[in-house]
């Protein structure tokens, strides 16, 4: 039986190489998989298996360019929405990426998953809590956003303050409650697919992330690509709200604030 994750799997016509900074936190909202599929004429849980052979090729990429942490929007809280024979096809390919992960990543990557992982199956969630356990002492961050919403993750933080007696919260104090609090906020957010939009991605920690929106499908993302993302991000000053006329951007990602 051939390997799903290589049915799809496209050939680089070269090996790309990036010279610069990279962040060392970057976000994916992984979106596509299904127009893909559609345009191919194949169903829709066919893109979601090629989105997973692309993933492996970018988190390779990241990894060897200097990126520290991951986190990728791979099924939301909205998700639950589409078709049974699509959640099925996703729960059935999570099945299998998580034992691809403990083949190719136990070693070097800790791997977690956010968000509200009580919807899944048994045999799911012991998976994943296998794979959190085994994996938690790497080097490398991959976050996998499962059931997740931005909004419930920082109501989930306030229940959680409040559990703890705080009136008065902080920032710090609220982000040291997010699921992301061990790798902090991302550096950049990539949506593929068009639309420009974070649909309730990170929506804390975005405050100050560099976004960038390309209309490439998801499984077309290449390390090309993601390799001129991070040209115009090692262009970019970043100044958090304040002003330097002594830097500007020059061929890096538009800044959120206006001047």
């Amino acid at each position: 039986m051939p390997n799903l994750f290589n049915i799809f799997k496209k050939k680089e016509k070269s090996s790309p190489s990036f010279e610069g900074t990279a962040p060392k936190h970057i976000a994916f909202i992984l979106d596509g998989n299904g127009r893909w599929a559609q345009k191919r004429s194949l169903p829709r849980k066919a893109g979601h298996r090629a989105g997973a052979e692309t993933l492996e090729n970018i988190l390779n990429a990241c990894r060897n360019t200097g990126v520290t942490s991951v986190t990728v929007y791979a099924f939301s809280t909205e998700n639950w929405k589409r078709s049974d024979d699509e959640i099925d096809g996703i729960i059935g390919l999570l099945d299998t990426y998580l034992d691809i992960v403990m083949e190719k990543y136990s070693k070097d990557t800790r791997v977690r998953f956010l968000g509200d992982l009580s919807p899944f199956p048994d045999n799911i969630r012991e998976k994943i809590k296998y794979v959190e356990d085994s994996t938690k002492d790497n080097v490398y961050n991959l976050n996998v956003c499962l059931n997740y919403g931005g909004r419930a993750e920082i109501c989930r933080a306030f229940d959680l303050l409040c559990e703890k007696g705080v009136k008065h919260a902080t920032e710090e104090d609220i982000s040291a409650e997010l699921y992301t609090s061990p790798t902090g906020d991302p550096d950049i957010i990539i949506r593929t697919g068009g639309e420009h939009r974070l649909s309730n991605f990170l929506l804390w920690q975005a405050s100050y992330a560099e976004l960038y929106f390309t209309d490439t499908l998801w499984p077309d993302f290449s390390k090309e690509e993601l390799f001129d993302i991070f040209a115009k991000f090692s262009k970019t000053n970043r100044r958090y709200g304040g002003y330097d006329d002594k830097k500007e951007n020059k061929g890096g990602i538009t800044s959120g604030v206006t001047e």
